[in-house]
Order: structure tokens, then C-alpha cells, then sequence
């Protein structure tokens, strides 16, 4: 996959699949006398949160893998721990003799005189740094070779993460191309309402204006002025042209591909805004179920997003 793999110049390429945040990778290898892995795993966030967990001696990976990770990835929560474990020749247990001898010496003394129990070896093996553990001796190039290795092993993981969240991102894609071909067949259902006209909506304010005189005696002048006010109140042509031209944005978005789900976010808001605005100035039952019914879609599409990078 295009989107995981990695460039000479450490770079996404040019042009990258829509993906998920979500996905998961676990990869091993070896180097020498040492087996290693790492699994990493994705999910939703804001923004891209890495999460690292590093065995004792690898710490100076951290900024190296972060950098690769940016790389690679724009958004999500992402965990990575890496395991790592030596064969052959075993540890070696190291006393610091001089100052475990005199940290005793101390600790009795001021043992006898407060009273107190002299101290125990146990405890004092217990204080940082009287004991080190050492791993057998390993030269300058064989410890670049490993953590090469190392690093060349969390290069695969992300790889095959990006490929776990193409292969996500493709399907999101055709749920989301669905809401929309499902928000747009509605959109041509308003337009195709007969009750929405400008003639009907005159037409039926014009008869309540009738009734209205017919039963009070009320200025003819201030009657006709909100009528015509009601009239302008009712015409939805604006939001369903702004539903059309969300609609031409939001595949073009899919369309692009990349890390498009903030962008794609903010166009549900809008989707959703519009909708509002249909059901509080609707002059029929048809109308406002239509509003009502893209009020659901925009949810589901915007439900969708949540998991896109």
C-alpha cells in the first residue's frame, strides 16, 4: 500500500488512499544474538497522540520513531511497545561493593544510636544503584546494527498498519459515497415538491390573508406586508443550493483521498445546519419529512467521519 510504505525521502506519497484511524500490526525480528517486536495499534483521535512503551537500553529509538510515525500517519491515538530479548550469554550481576560497605557502616551506626535494629543486607541491596545489571559487552557497530534493525522492524509494523487502514478507509468510502447519493436523492425530492413553489406558497398565504379579513377588520397594507414577508420566510431555493454545492464538495473530498476528515467533518456540520433550517421554514408535511429524514443521513454520515484520518 502506497500509504504505508516509506520513501526514500521519508515523505507520504504524492497522492495517498482515504484510510481509518483504526488498525493493528505486530511484527518480529532479529539481530544477532537478539529477537525483538513490535505491535502497534491505532484508533480515533483529534489528532496523532503517540504512545510509546521502550525496554530499558532502546530509549534512544523514541525520537526516531516518533519522527517515522509523523511520517506515516497524520491522525489517531496510536500505542507502540516494543519487546526485546537477548540469547546466548546471560547477565551479569554487579555489586558496588565499596558503597554498599559503607552505606552499612552508616546505617549501623546510626542504628545503635537511636536504638533501632542494625540493617539488613536485603534492604540495602534495595537501594538504587547498589546493584547493576549488565548485559554482555557489545561493540559500537553492534549496537548500531541493532537498533537499524529495530528500527527498520517498526518501519513493517507501520506499513502494515497503513495497509490495515486502507484497506478500512476504502470501505468507509462506500458508505460514505452511499449517504451521499441518499442525501442528494432527497435534496432532488425537495426540489420536485410542488407545495414549495413561490406560486403555492402565495397562493396559500394569500387565502389565510382572505380568511383573515373576511373574520376582523385589519389593516390591508400591514397584512400584505407580512405576507410578502412569510413568502420570503418560506422559500428554501438557498439551502437547497447550498446542499448541492456541499454535496459537489464532499466528493470531491472523497474523491482526493488523504487525511480529509476534519474537512469532511466540517461539511456534515453544514449538511446538518441546512436540514435544520428546511424543517423550521417547511410549508408542508412533505417538506418537513424530508428535513427530517436528512437530519438522520447527515448523522449517519457524520457517525462515518469519525473513524476517517
Amino acid at each position: 500500500m502506497k500509504r504505508a510504505s516509506v520513501t526514500t525521502a521519508g515523505r507520504l506519497p504524492a497522492t495517498a488512499p482515504l484510510a481509518s484511524m483504526t488498525g493493528f500490526a505486530r511484527v518480529s525480528g532479529s539481530q544477532g544474538p537478539w529477537r525483538f517486536g513490535w505491535e502497534v495499534r491505532a484508533v480515533n483521535g483529534k489528532g496523532l497522540d503517540l504512545r510509546l512503551r521502550l525496554p530499558p537500553g532502546f530509549e534512544v529509538l523514541e525520537a526516531d520513531v516518533r519522527t517515522r510515525t509523523g511520517q506515516i500517519l497524520s491522525r489517531g491515538s496510536v500505542s507502540a511497545n516494543l519487546t526485546a530479548t537477548r540469547e546466548g550469554e546471560a547477565s551479569t550481576v554487579r555489586v558496588n561493593q565499596g558503597a554498599l560497605e559503607a552505606l552499612y557502616r552508616s546505617v549501623s551506626e546510626s542504628a545503635a544510636r537511636l536504638g533501632a535494629p542494625a540493617p539488613t543486607l536485603d534492604a540495602l541491596l534495595a537501594v538504587k544503584g547498589m546493584v547493576e545489571i549488565a548485559e554482555a559487552d557489545e561493540s559500537e557497530d553492534e549496537r548500531r546494527a541493532l537498533m537499524s534493525a529495530v528500527l527498520a522492524g517498526f518501519d513493517r509494523a507501520l506499513a502494515e498498519l497503513g495497509a490495515m487502514r486502507a484497506r478500512e478507509g476504502r470501505a468507509l468510502k462506500e458508505v460514505l459515497s452511499e449517504r451521499l447519493d441518499a442525501i442528494s436523492t432527497l435534496v432532488s425530492r425537495a426540489e420536485r415538491l410542488p407545495e414549495r413553489s413561490a406560486e403555492q406558497v402565495k397562493a396559500r398565504i394569500a387565502d389565510q390573508v382572505r380568511v383573515l379579513m373576511e373574520a376582523a377588520n385589519l389593516d390591508p397594507d400591514r397584512l400584505h406586508q407580512e405576507a410578502v414577508l412569510a413568502v420570503t420566510k418560506a422559500d428554501v431555493r438557498e439551502e437547497l443550493d447550498r446542499l448541492v454545492a456541499h454535496l459537489a464538495a464532499a466528493r470531491d473530498l472523497l474523491a482526493s483521498g488523504g487525511p480529509v476528515g476534519r474537512r469532511l467533518d466540517f461539511l456534515a456540520q453544514e449538511f446538518n445546519r441546512e436540514a435544520n433550517t428546511l424543517c423550521s421554514k417547511s410549508n408542508s408535511v412533505a417538506l418537513t419529512q424530508i428535513g427530517l429524514d436528512l437530519k438522520l443521513l447527515v448523522d449517519q454520515f457524520r457517525e462515518q467521519i469519525q473513524n476517517l484520518e
